[in-house]
């Protein structure tokens, strides 16, 4: 079988180059073309010598994913379902919000987590995504739109820190300036909580921002609603991400869905206060987006309301996240791709 590219860091690429018998150097060149230029067939690589080019493409390929529907929602949140060489397929979403355009990408085909509110957590784990079909949801973002991405978050379908190899693969790609050159600081991974993981994502020195997705401050409720807790609790890993924020010197963002009579109440608030005492951090408030077969539901706005006012000015920072993309299930929560083509 060929060896796919996409995928490949920079350094990777020298060092297959110099495999076969080349230069480094071309290895940057496969790196600019590839990432900056997002050119999938080496024939159009014209600063390459044609017998260079004849040579890559015996070698290798370029696999691209295959776009099985686009949609887009009034707001203009697009998702994008993907299908991937074995079938099965993942999804990704695109949000415009004001001057920003951000995109959400997955790590997984589902999720082993099953957190109880998520879609996702409904269909199981099938596997990790490679790194090239982590990159390719951002090279192949809706024609036109991908210059304009201004954020990436690691937030769709499946953790992150499960597929952690891969993970660090992908961000290494999209903040080499010779590949896609995009800034540490417009790129947050989110998780549910793999201490360890948090704490080796902080050695590894890139500086992208953290977001922490809590759901409830105390073990008990968030061990009904994130099973993961039952593993990884909220003290040790409220250490670790107080060791991500002491190295990275970045605030936490904790991620809060609030879910009616069941983590909205001002008692829930006055925990949360408690619990993210001393950690320099923001607050994204997250009205539940109901999910089929899920015995939840939206919370009455006067309690959204009243819980983001007992924060403020007791925490750092609260931000009321308004959803976007509800009507096409691109939501936070409602990423659940179609798998009909598993066997």
């Amino acid at each position: 079988m060929k060896t796919n590219l996409t995928g490949l860091t920079t350094e990777s690429l020298e060092k297959l180059m110099v495999d076969i018998g080349e230069k480094p150097f071309r290895g940057r060149q496969l790196a600019r073309w590839i990432y900056k230029k997002n050119c999938a067939d080496f024939e159009k690589m014209t600063d390459i010598s044609q017998p260079l080019r004849d040579k890559l493409a015996q070698l290798f390929t370029l696999n691209k994913l295959s776009e099985i529907e686009s949609v887009r929602d009034d707001s203009g949140t697009r998702k994008t379902l993907w299908k991937l060489d074995d079938g099965e397929s993942i999804e990704s979403v695109l949000i415009p919000d004001e001057s920003r355009l951000t995109l959400c990408l997955s790590t997984q085909v589902g999720c082993p987590l099953n957190c109880k509110f998520c879609a996702t957590g409904k269909i199981g784990f099938k596997r990790n995504l490679t790194t090239g079909e982590i990159v390719n949801q951002y090279l192949q973002s809706p024609l036109g739109e991908a210059e304009r991405i201004t954020n990436i978050v690691f937030m769709g379908m499946g953790e992150p820190l499960l597929n952690f190899d891969n993970l660090l693969i992908a961000l290494r790609i999209l903040l080499d300036d010779n590949a896609i050159g995009f800034g540490a600081k417009k790129i947050t991974v989110s998780t549910a909580g793999i201490p360890e993981r948090i704490r080796n994502l902080a050695d590894s020195g890139m500086k992208i921002g953290l977001a922490f997705s809590l759901n409830a401050a105390t073990d008990e409720l968030r061990n009904r609603l994130m099973p993961i807790n039952r593993k990884y609790n909220l003290a040790e890993n409220l250490e670790a991400l107080k060791y991500y924020q002491s190295k990275i010197d970045r605030r936490i963002t904790f991620e809060y869905i609030l879910i009616r009579g069941v983590n909205d109440r001002i008692k829930d608030a006055a925990n949360l206060v408690k619990l993210i005492k001393g950690i320099p951090c923001k607050i994204n408030l997250i009205r539940y987006n109901p999910i089929d077969g899920r015995p939840f539901e939206r919370p009455d706005e006067k309690d959204v309301i009243a819980f983001r006012d007992y924060l403020y000015p007791q925490t750092y920072a609260v931000t009321l996240r308004e959803s976007k993309g509800t009507d096409i299930t691109a939501a936070c929560g409602q990423l659940k791709a179609n798998y009909y083509n598993r066997r």
